[in-house]
């Protein structure tokens, strides 16, 4: 009854965490108004402020926040036992997770759409925009590089994948053009899209379709350069070409409504293997055998704290969130109540995703020593053998769930990889679009990203990556909520709620960014993959270096806004 049991407590932080503690956040400290112009109606200009039903973003949100972190995280982080990364999962979720999304959200909404360079700028200081816009550009950096090796290497690759994937792109835009242009039903549009991708899905099951891509791929053994097959250099370029028309096209033509049919893809494919979960336990096939609670502190030299912290990346806080809710979803919000169920909404329904993650990769192989051994050919294996068997008994057969669980992940990380891209663009135009205009266009800006990112993808080890891009991203969801925390300062509201998430968050993720980037460069001298773990460990210099700058003019800032705050009253 194991799965009954973790099952349950995700529900009751759900229930208690959105239900009493973020709705007693939103009534009492934010209180939003429902008649307020938000900027997504002051400033529409059809491109990034678009207003957009609470039902659509709230499926945009979800899908553009819930990369491979919540799943590959969870299903890495076990190494130390389940009871350490579930524990992690809730509670981080519960008192960190939502808070950085729903607040990110609330102050760009309150503050015009600003982006976080900007409300840096404001409530900090000059130096702490350029700071904080070279930390965002190299971490979003780390993202692509992570993700990118996960898709275009392992996922893209499986002649199952790309039929499926290029379909639910396809169906994506359509479904952009009918609720946009042809103001066709929301109902209506979903069914044809969503519909559509699964049968696209199954297309991609069959024998002569996947020797189709069998023979596009060519050999996996032969390689041409950098020890890298012709068919990894194929589909993570492909990876790059997606992202480039997902950074330059309006939100509304590709990202938004590709994110939306996503959502659907995932969210049902959750549905599907929780009730297979619920199904298997109830047929007392539910426990995790062996497989322990807890291992050791440290596993292959990688200590509990902090780094299991940053490995489950996504699944408990997020500095992605804060970038997508801020510069995304706050330009699009038709109403202030809308910050709440879109924003933290969102969270909530990624924590219950990090809990599937880590069932699957506990139950079905029933001890530590079966986990072990499968999880060598990645994590993503992993989840596509555990969602498959989950979803076997509810009936569907596993010739039909191991490739989706591939397409599941598939999309998980290419619907954000393209809004990573978009994003880079926008802060190198901020941070240098004065000095070099050309960045200012946006095809020159995502071109630029687009390099950088093949050359952290083809020369990297992605386990460092991995670990840098985790660090990175916690460490943006420590910035994060350190802004949030002066805006709630400056106008004068209770900003504990932030504040002490932000401390927390900042130790755990400068430690473990500090003991990454010195395994990286140790790597590099060893003569491993110089040239990526050089730049690898480089990066995670810099933002260390980025990070305290920007904590210390922001403590500063704080006092500020604290001595300022009774001569305002």
């Amino acid at each position: 009854m194991f799965t009954i049991v973790v099952l349950i407590l995700a529900a009751a932080a759900v229930v208690v965490g959105y239900g009493w503690y973020a709705k007693t956040i939103d009534k009492n400290i934010i209180q939003p108004d429902p008649g307020k112009a938000t900027p997504a109606k002051m400033y529409m200009d059809g491109v990034d402020f678009t207003p957009a039903s609470r039902n659509v973003l709230f499926g945009y949100q979800f899908k553009s926040i819930a990369a491979l972190g919540p799943i590959v995280g969870p299903i890495v982080a076990v190494k130390w036992g389940w009871l350490p990364a579930l524990l992690w999962i809730l509670l981080g979720t519960f008192f960190i997770g939502w808070v950085q999304d729903y607040a990110s959200a609330v102050v760009a909404m309150r503050e015009e759409g600003k982006t976080f360079g900007a409300l840096s700028y404001q409530l900090i200081s000059p130096r702490s925009r350029s700071v904080l816009l070279v930390f965002i550009y190299l971490y979003l950096l780390l993202i692509m590089g992570a993700f990118g090796k996960i898709v275009g290497f392992d996922l893209m690759t499986n002649p199952a994948v790309p039929l499926g994937v290029l379909l639910v792109i396809g169906l994506g835009i359509l479904a952009g053009q009918m609720t946009y242009k042809w103001k066709q039903d929301i109902i209506l549009t979903t069914v044809i899209a969503v519909v559509g991708s699964f049968v696209g899905i199954w297309l991609g099951t069959l024998e002569p379709v996947k020797n189709f891509f069998t023979a596009i791929s060519g050999n996996p053994e032969a390689t041409l350069f950098l020890g890298l097959s012709w068919s990894k250099i194929l589909w993570s370029l492909v990876v790059m070409v997606i992202c480039y028309f997902g950074a330059v096209l309006p939100i509304w033509r590709w990202a938004q409504p590709i994110n939306y049919v996503a959502f659907w893809i995932v969210f049902l494919g959750m549905l599907a293997g929780v009730i297979g979960m619920i199904v298997m336990a109830l047929k007392g096939q539910g426990g995790v055998g062996s497989f322990p609670a807890f291992t050791s502190f440290s596993v292959g030299g990688a200590w509990l704290w902090p780094v299991m912290f940053v490995t489950i990346a996504c699944g408990a806080i997020s500095g992605w969130h804060s970038l997508v809710s801020s510069s995304g979803t706050a330009r699009q919000l038709e109403k202030e109540t809308d910050a709440l169920p879109v924003g933290g909404g969102s969270m909530f329904l990624e924590m219950v995703l990090a809990v599937m993650a880590l069932l699957t990769a506990t139950v079905p192989f029933g001890s530590l020593e079966a986990y072990a051994e499968k999880v060598k050919g990645g994590a993503g294996g992993v989840f596509a053998t555990g969602l498959a068997t989950f979803m076997s008994h509810i009936g569907v057969p596993e010739s039909f769930g191991l490739p989706y669980g591939s397409v599941f992940l598939t999309l998980m990380a290419l619907t954000i990889m393209y809004l990573v891209v978009r994003f880079m663009r926008v802060a190198s135009a901020e941070f240098l679009g004065d000095a070099v205009p050309v960045l200012k266009n946006v095809h020159v800006g995502s071109i630029v990203a687009l390099v950088l990112s093949i050359i952290l993808v083809w020369t990297g080890t992605w386990s460092y990556v991995w670990v840098l891009f985790g660090g990175a991203n916690q460490l943006m969801a420590s910035l994060a909520l350190l802004i949030i925390t002066l805006w709630l300062a400056k106008e004068g509201k209770d900003n504990r709620w932030t504040l002490w998430p932000f401390i927390f968050m900042f130790v755990t993720t400068i430690a473990a960014l500090i003991l990454t980037a010195i395994n990286a460069l140790k790597a590099a001298a060893a003569g491993t993959k110089v040239v990526g773990n050089i730049f690898a460990g480089g990066i995670g210099i810099i933002l260390i270096i980025a990070a305290l700058f920007l904590a210390w003019d922001g403590w500063q800032a704080l006092q500020r806004a604290r001595e300022e705050k009774p001569a305002e009253a």
